[in-house]
C-alpha cells in the first residue's frame, strides 16, 4: 500500500487530549504493561498475561501497517490517535481507565471475532474513533451529517431520532443495532465496525448469531446492499488507507516489546 504522506501542519492541528473517554489513561498507574504501536499504546495491568497484551498489539500493528514493511500507512490517522492520547487498555475485568477496553476474558487469540474474542472490534474502534473520525471529520466524524454517518442512516431505515437504538427498525433496515448505550456516535462506529470486517471476511461464520444487529455479514452482501458503505470503505481511490486485509495476529516487521512499570 502507498504511504500517505502529510505535512506536519496537519498533523499538528489535529492535536490533543483525550481518546476514547474524557481523560487519556496513557499515564495511569493502573496499567502496569506498555506496548507502543507506531506510538500508539496497547496497556495492560498486571494480571494480563503477556501473550494476550501482545496478541492485541499485534493486532493493531496489522491494522495500521497493512504491506508489513514497519511503517504505519496512514500517518494522519496513526498520529492522530497518538496526538489524542488514545488506547487500549486491557485488564483481568476492572474498567480500564481512559482508554478503550479489552478484557482478557474476551481476548483469544486462536479465534476469530466471537464473544470470546473481541479483540477485532474493540483494537479498530480505538482506530476509527479516536483516528479516522477526527482525521477526517466531514467524511468519517461521528455526528449526523457526515458521510458516514449519513450512509448509516439509510442502513438503519432512516434517520432515527436523536440515533439511539428504536424498539422497532423499519422493515428493510439492514442494521438494526438495539444497545440502548449506544449513542448516536456510539452507532457510527460500531458501523464502520460491522461493515469493514464484514468484507474482510471476519463475520462470514456468524451470519445467524449477529443478525439482530447486522444483516451483512459478507462482503459480498455489503456490496449488493450497502453499495455506499462499500464503496468508501472499500478505498477505491487510495485516499484514506483504509486496512483492507483481515490481520491474524502474526504481525512481524516490527519487534513489539512489553515495557513494565512499578
Amino acid at each position: 500500500m502507498n504511504k500517505l504522506i502529510f505535512s506536519v501542519l496537519s498533523i499538528l492541528l489535529l492535536s490533543g487530549c483525550g481518546g476514547g473517554s474524557s481523560e487519556s489513561g496513557t499515564s495511569h498507574s493502573m496499567y502496569k504493561k506498555t506496548i507502543d504501536v507506531f506510538g500508539v499504546q496497547v496497556k495492560g495491568t498486571a494480571a494480563v498475561p503477556d501473550n494476550k497484551l501482545l496478541y492485541a498489539a499485534k493486532i493493531m500493528a496489522e491494522y495500521l501497517d497493512q504491506n508489513n514493511d514497519g511503517v504505519a500507512d496512514n500517518l494522519l490517522v496513526t498520529n492522530t490517535i497518538k496526538n489524542r492520547g488514545a488506547c487500549l487498555g486491557m485488564t483481568s475485568g476492572e474498567e480500564p481507565i481512559g482508554c478503550q477496553s479489552l478484557y482478557i476474558n474476551e481476548t483469544n487469540p486462536s479465534s476469530v471475532p466471537s464473544p470470546s474474542n473481541a479483540t477485532y472490534e474493540e483494537v479498530l474502534h480505538v482506530i476509527t474513533h479516536s483516528g479516522y473520525a477526527h482525521a477526517y471529520p466531514s467524511v468519517f466524524g461521528e455526528s449526523k451529517g457526515t458521510t458516514i454517518a449519513t450512509i448509516m442512516d439509510k442502513a438503519r431505515g432512516g434517520y432515527q431520532g436523536a440515533g439511539q437504538p428504536v424498539s422497532a427498525y423499519p422493515e428493510g433496515a439492514w442494521y438494526t443495532y438495539e444497545d440502548p448505550t449506544c449513542d448516536y456516535a456510539c452507532m457510527v462506529t460500531e458501523y464502520f465496525y460491522w461493515g469493514l470486517t464484514s468484507m474482510m471476511g471476519l463475520q462470514a461464520g456468524r451470519c445467524p448469531s449477529i443478525a439482530a444487529e447486522w444483516d451483512l455479514c459478507t462482503r459480498s452482501l455489503v456490496k449488493s446492499k450497502d453499495p455506499e458503505l462499500f464503496a468508501l470503505l472499500s478505498n477505491s481511490t487510495g485516499a484514506y488507507g483504509i486496512p483492507q486485509t483481515r490481520p491474524d495476529g502474526n504481525y512481524s516487521a516490527l519487534p513489539l516489546t512489553i515495557v513494565h512499570s512499578e
